[in-house]
């Protein structure tokens, strides 16, 4: 058996490996394909005297790409025209983002379960990935199916001939809502802390920034980094496989199905989400609304894609980028919030800012302080309240809209991570250093605190605290001696989970 090294140019990712390979397989005399996207190779074995080059480079581009060595790029682009264009574009997303607060739009849609985020931008990111990475990722196989059809069908309609795309996206849209509740059910038994999902929360929002960096084109050498199945897993789920056989509406239906494993970095972004979110239905509804999101560009492949060619194009992902890199930045600092540590406190959604409420609704009902809350789709109100330390807290939180992120109330500091239901809610904890407790949603989009003193610290406390305060430490002078808060984390007793 011979071998050869040829050089390709154009791959990014494992998919692209396996495409490559199956179209070399096809050349005569070819038995073996390694193809190595970090390499920019394909090692090709054949058992015939000679192998034709003409041919493998006429597979080579049927596959879509070209025998050559990529040229190296640089870190950051050179070219005036790009940083322009990301000026332009920076302009109109803010120009953007003040019409939809003027409209109220953010508050559309808001996702029960206390998941983190808006259908609305699990929809825009959707429409976003369909016309930019799941369109490349994809859009290869889609065309094959409608190809295929096209063949055994030749006098077909133009109606019938996008029956083909129409089963792909069905498809697609069924898998991913069923498999998005499944994540969504696993999630659940793993109970993520605030800091858990802070962290996860950091992955995804890494994940964002970094397909931003790439669809602006300022960071040309970041094209080439891409997230991606092993090839061996891939071909197991016959990702490949499915499309390379004969055409059916059930093997375009599997097709479509089975994109919910390959490694777009939008999906796999929207799959953690759906897993943070712990719920069953809210997980079907993230995934759901995603794979709606790409079927515009899915669906319009060859049709609607045609609007987006040329310099149009360019604009339209360097403005989608810009877009993808503020969500990132946004995500970023909601999971310094859960993570506890929030460097940029008032980057928040409307409602969230924690000093917009400081009323302070605390009251002594025995040795225990009640706490009084409201939640609704703006957030809660009052959300910064005065305790004292040593004393047993009754918080009790009226839920008055549970379908919005708000929905949900995490504080790693006091082991708190609860899922409001309609109504009041009690969660119970003991406050036994002075500082701030923060809590927030799932997401940390909304958030508030307690700052926790001693009964002598020089600050307004209400005379029942006072009293309580002295009737569990008789020792205690009065609130107004001097003192300041100390700062730094709390802690409690006992963990909550629901």
């Amino acid at each position: 058996m011979k071998k050869i090294t040829v050089p390709i140019k154009g791959m990014h990712c494992h998919s692209c490996e396996l495409i490559i390979e199956d179209e070399l397989l096809r050349v005569p005399g070819v038995c073996k394909v390694n193809a190595c996207e970090n390499k920019a190779c394909a090692e090709i074995y054949y058992e015939t005297e000679f192998l034709r080059i003409g041919e493998i480079d006429q597979a080579v581009q049927k596959a879509g790409y070209e025998v050559g060595i990529n040229e190296k790029k640089p870190w950051v682009s050179k070219n005036s025209a790009d940083y322009a264009d990301i000026l332009y574009a920076g302009a109109a997303l803010f120009f953007l983002y003040v019409i939809v607060n003027v409209f109220g739009l953010t508050k559309l849609l808001g996702v029960g379960g206390g998941h983190p985020t808006s259908l609305v931008t699990v929809l825009l990111i959707g429409l976003t990935a369909g016309f930019s990475t799941c369109m490349a990722l994809i859009g290869g196989l889609v065309l094959g199916s409608a190809t295929r059809y096209t063949q055994k069908h030749p006098n077909a309609t133009s109606g019938q001939r996008f029956v083909p795309h129409l089963w792909f996206t069905v498809g697609r849209i069924v898998s991913y809502t069923v498999l998005g509740g499944v994540i969504g059910g696993i999630g659940s038994f793993f109970q993520f802390s605030g800091f858990s999902l802070g962290l996860l929360t950091v992955a995804v929002a890494l994940v964002m920034l970094t397909l931003g960096m790439q669809l602006t084109g300022l960071f040309p050498r970041l094209e080439g980094v891409t997230l991606s199945l092993p090839k061996g897993i891939a071909r197991l789920l016959g990702i490949k496989d499915q499309g390379a056989g004969e055409y059916s509406h059930k093997n375009s239906f599997l097709l479509g199905a089975s994109t919910f494993f390959l490694p777009c970095g939008f999906t796999q972004a929207m799959q953690l989400y759906a897993m943070s979110s712990g719920n069953v239905f809210s997980g079907a509804a993230i995934m759901g609304v995603f794979a709606i999101g790409t079927a515009p560009g899915l669906l319009g492949i060859g049709g609607l894609t045609s609007l987006i060619r040329g310099v149009f194009a360019q604009k339209f992902f360097k403005f989608a980028g810009v877009a993808v890199i503020a969500l990132s930045l946004f995500n970023i600092n909601n999971a310094f919030n859960l993570i506890g540590w929030n460097p940029l406190m008032g980057l928040s959604s409307d409602g969230s800012v924690l000093a917009a409420n400081t009323e302070n609704t605390v009251l002594l009902e025995g040795d225990v302080q009640i706490v009084k809350m409201t939640q609704d789709a703006q957030g809660y109100t009052p959300n910064s309240f005065t305790i004292v330390k040593g004393v047993p807290v009754k918080w009790i939180v009226n839920a008055t809209d549970v379908n919005t992120c708000a929905s949900s109330i995490v504080s790693s500091q006091i082991g708190v991570r609860k899922n409001l239901h309609p109504g009041e809610n009690i969660i119970e904890f003991t406050p036994t250093e002075t500082g701030t407790i923060h809590f927030s949603c799932m997401m940390g989009m909304y958030r508030g605190s307690f700052t926790v003193v001693n009964s002598t610290d020089g600050v307004q406390v209400p005379d029942t605290q006072v009293l309580a305060a002295q009737a569990t430490s008789p020792a205690v002078p009065s609130a107004n001696e001097g003192g300041s808060c100390g700062g730094g984390g709390c802690g409690c007793g006992g963990e909550q989970y629901e």
